[in-house]
């Protein structure tokens, strides 16, 4: 079973590992989400990601780099 929008902690890892020279802070919406799609472990529907998703995802890596 692969990750899920509500996984942001997960998410935020597995972005971290693929982008570790990415400030997560710098990055827009569009680019985090073609990313978290992007993911191989990723298995949701890409409808079910709001900005709510998308901005606990980043506060997640935000919180994984400091």
């Amino acid at each position: 079973m692969g990750l899920k929008w509500i996984d942001s902690q997960q998410l935020a890892e597995a972005l971290a590992e693929a982008h570790p020279d990415i400030d997560p802070r710098q990055l827009h919406f569009p680019q985090l989400m073609q990313w978290v799609l992007a993911l191989a472990e990723f298995d949701d529907e890409p409808g079910h990601c709001g900005e709510l998703v998308l901005e606990a995802i980043q506060q997640a890596w935000i919180d994984e780099a400091d």
